[in-house]
């Protein structure tokens, strides 16, 4: 089958390369998924779960990408609750072969249904982006009604989704990012948006929550605008500094199939709108790593149209 790879750690970005690499194994509770779409993080290049296994041993070729739609097309031992040919999505292994390629192994707890009317890009955009959204929120920073959320990153894939869901709650949003970003944030409900290149962060004055995606020195600037009692919450980097009254977390995001299946019947019914920033085949993966930014939204990698589930 054909997949993306990387063996080089110091190579990054251009490191990633086209490869035929051998069709997966099923284990026990997995499925094999014939993937349709794929998502990637564009940090994953420096994860240590893209280079080495849960031992520490070293993994390469490994195959990156952790989010993705398609089809099942083989059952492993003991699998349970989906079926070959059904449509799913949901997020892979972080330290297994991930979702770039024609063919992937995941285990069947971290996939969700997924219903005919909902396509693989959109799909594929939503498992990493809304359950980060949904956990910072809500799990961790226990964001409620009237509350305020200052969210980084509110155009990017993340952030979009985050605007969203806390507009939903009854949240008074602000939303920040590049100049380019002011439309695409105040459309999806946020009620201020704030130039990270041209605007003082100290206007803000203090919020409930403030919701980082983005790092450095946003996230420690940040820190003096959680007002007592609030969070900080960063899929960025653990935080240097604690809120003064509040505090800082920092967290990395987990497979949940009951949220996932919730957060597609949000977006079936409208309330969820994952923004596709651009859609990409297989082959154009590196410079899709290397482009991301400049898109609002999520990039996705079209893997295969929606056919025949044979594999090679």
């Amino acid at each position: 089958m054909r997949a993306i790879t990387v063996r080089d750690r110091d190579a990054g970005v251009s490191g990633l390369t086209p490869t035929d690499m051998p069709y997966p194994h099923a284990a026990e509770n997995d499925v094999i998924v014939r993937v349709h779409a794929a998502g990637f993080t564009p940090g994953e290049l420096d994860w240590p779960g893209t280079w080495s296994d849960r031992a520490g041993r070293d993994r390469t070729p490994s195959i990156p990408g952790h989010e993705l739609s398609g089809v099942v097309v083989e059952l492993g031992y003991g699998t349970t609750g989906l079926t070959v040919g059904q449509r799913v999505f949901g997020l892979t292994d972080w330290t297994r072969n991930g979702s770039l390629a024609e063919y992937t192994a995941v285990e069947a707890r971290n996939l969700a249904p997924l219903a005919a009317d909902i396509d693989h890009t959109v799909a594929a955009a939503l498992p990493i982006s809304g359950l980060t959204a949904w956990q910072g929120l809500f799990d961790h920073a226990h964001l409620t009604t009237g509350q305020t959320v200052l969210i980084h990153g509110a155009a990017g894939g993340v952030g979009s989704i985050a605007v969203q869901l806390a507009r939903e709650v009854g949240a008074r949003v602000i939303g920040t990012g590049r100049a380019d970003d002011r439309d695409v944030a105040l459309g999806l409900g946020a009620q201020t948006f704030l130039d990270l290149d041209a605007d003082d962060l100290q206007h803000v004055g203090e919020v409930d929550v403030v919701f980082d995606a983005i790092g450095g020195d946003i996230l420690e600037r940040s820190t003096d605008l959680v007002r007592p009692g609030g969070t900080l919450v960063t899929i960025a980097m653990p935080p240097t500094v604690q809120p003064k009254d509040g505090r800082a977390i920092f967290f990395v995001v987990e497979p949940d199939r009951a949220r996932l299946t919730d957060l597609a019947q949000r977006l079936r019914t409208g309330r969820l709108n994952p923004i596709v920033g651009a859609v990409r085949p297989l082959s154009e993966t590196a410079s899709a790593f290397a482009r991301h930014r400049r898109t609002p939204g999520k990039t996705i990698i079209q893997v295969a149209e929606e056919q025949g589930t044979q594999h090679s």
